[in-house]
């Protein structure tokens, strides 16, 4: 258990002790073996369902080149109100090494909440949170979490140009979109006997390789 959640750990244990005395001793060996799962949880951004672009559907178009007549001046029109909505589903690949390989108990976890914030180009866009709680199952075998995102990339980068911002969309929601140039700052949770136990500080996850918390 590395510092942060060493302290988060002792914290946790003052106050249920203080509530609940001896009957806390339960509830904090509950709390130790969510946080130590918690610790080695592993995320990576694992690709793109294309969207739409100011209600044109992406997923057959593999560049701005390639839209037709309709699509092309509906999307000119949205430029000229300073609006291009995008959205398309970010699909995150968390995986738990929990799987009782080497004498250890195999443990699912489940994820209370991730709130997430999500940055393209290093900008930093949106945020939002799972609806509901996520199992991840301890088989060492990725789980898929796939989050809606829904953004106005004229709100984001107007200043950049109807062509760049074309290109961006199309980079990402496109035919042959991808996470590239994505990274989502997430904070796993769970809750363990009625507390919320959160990571604390945000994990930078990206398409290159399985970060841990």
């Amino acid at each position: 258990m590395n510092l942060r959640l060493r302290r988060l750990f002792m914290l946790l244990a003052l106050t249920i002790l203080a509530v609940f005395g001896i009957h806390g001793c339960a509830a904090l060996q509950q709390m130790s073996d969510a946080l130590v799962n918690l610790q080695r949880l592993q995320f990576k951004l694992d690709g793109i369902v294309p969207g739409t672009l100011a209600g044109v559907n992406l997923a057959k178009i593999n560049d701005p080149t390639s839209l037709n007549l309709q699509d092309g001046i509906k999307l000119t029109a949205a430029f000229a109100q300073k609006s291009l909505p995008l959205a398309f589903t970010l699909n995150v690949a968390a995986k738990n090494p929990n799987d009782g390989a080497g004498g250890s108990p195999q443990k699912a976890a489940l994820l209370s909440g991730f709130a997430w914030t999500l940055s393209i180009d290093q900008k930093q866009t949106i945020s939002g949170d799972i609806s509901s709680p996520l199992e991840i199952p301890g088989t060492g075998q990725a789980t898929i979490i796939p989050l809606t995102m829904s953004l106005d990339l004229f709100q984001f980068f107007g200043g950049n140009g109807y062509k760049d911002i074309l290109d961006l969309a199309f980079a990402i929601a496109g035919k042959s979109g991808s996470a590239s140039r994505l990274t989502l700052a997430a904070t796993p949770s769970v809750t363990i006997s009625g507390v919320p136990l959160k990571y604390p500080g945000a994990i930078n996850i990206v398409d290159k390789e399985f970060t841990n918390p």
